[in-house]
């Protein structure tokens, strides 16, 4: 059976995101296609490589879950796996879909399992647990940050057309804000420079956000930090935010609740700068420095600095 996969498209191209999801089902060794929201999406999607079929639908790129999940029942017939990333428009879409067609809904999956199953983290996430659908379809999304992105080429799939589902009239798409995108997209970047409460302003998780600019990396904050009203909620890292896994992940004054270990602990290497030491963040923490985390931002900055200058 075949697996079929929703593009987003993030600033005029297909999402990083999408590009690791499509990694993520790769392993199925199934015939893959790909449902597009707008012309120049499915263009782009059908030079992916792997994929077989891009099925362009005429969303023009704004898509109500209402909407989606009509145009996802419309085309599910003959597919077993219909995935994306993990989120917005999918956590809102594939519930519904799910439930139009009889199917099952997976959420947040960490990857395939060898017998088909999914894993997902159950706990926030101390527990790895697998699951296993009993419906011939199933919708799921993936963690997206899990998986390595395919390339951008090397594939030249037929692209349909598909015929404009019903609008959903109970409900309409009123207004759409886009967060202001600076820097490096925090769910794929491969370096994270986090700020918590221990920051104290906003002016502070700012001068942060330009050392993290400097380095190539993308800024997060632990919800305590956004609560006060210090970074903005796109930047927040945990369960109830972004679950990011990069080659490195950088903690300034964060203490380490489980709900923002949950959305980080995944990350190849920890460092965390705390003057408490005994912080919770510490216990997952590859590297640990207990001290003034001011004074080993003014230590990075002029390190940056001078590099910049050699």
């Amino acid at each position: 059976m075949k697996t079929l996969v929703l593009a987003e498209s993030d600033h005029g191209s297909i999402s990083d995101a999408t590009l690791r999801v499509i990694s993520a089902v790769s392993q199925r060794s199934a015939p893959l296609d790909v449902l597009a929201l707008d012309a120049e999406t499915a263009s782009e999607a059908a030079r992916l490589p792997g994929v077989a079929r891009v099925l362009s639908s005429r969303c023009d790129g704004v898509a109500t879950p209402e909407r989606l999940a009509a145009q996802l029942r419309a085309v599910c017939a003959g597919y077993s796996l219909i995935a994306a990333a993990h989120r917005p428009l999918a956590r809102g879409a594939f519930p519904r879909a799910a439930a139009l067609t009889g199917s099952a809904f997976v959420a947040d999956a960490l990857g395939l399992a060898n017998d088909g199953g999914f894993l997902r983290g159950l706990y926030a996430g101390s527990v790895l647990a697998t699951v296993a659908s009993e419906t011939a379809l199933t919708f799921a999304t993936f963690r997206a940050s899990s998986f390595a992105p395919v390339e951008r080429a090397g594939g030249n799939a037929s692209i349909v057309t598909l015929d404009a589902v019903p609008a959903f009239e109970k409900t309409s798409l009123v207004e759409r804000q886009a967060t202001q995108h600076t820097g490096h997209d925090l769910s794929t970047a491969r370096v994270v420079v986090a700020g918590g409460r221990g920051l104290a302003s906003q002016e502070n998780i700012a001068r942060l956000g330009t050392l993290a600019e400097r380095i190539g990396a993308a800024l997060g904050a632990s919800r305590a930090a956004v609560d006060a009203g210090y970074a903005p909620n796109a930047a927040q890292v945990g369960q109830t935010g972004k679950t990011v896994a990069p080659d490195a992940y950088l903690a300034f004054g964060i203490s380490g609740a489980i709900q923002h270990l949950a959305g980080m602990k995944d990350s190849k290497i920890i460092v965390a700068v705390n003057k408490d030491p005994d912080a919770p963040i510490f216990s997952v923490a590859d590297i640990g420095l207990v001290g003034d985390l001011f004074e080993t931002m003014r230590e990075l900055e002029a390190y940056v600095g001078a590099r910049g200058t050699s």
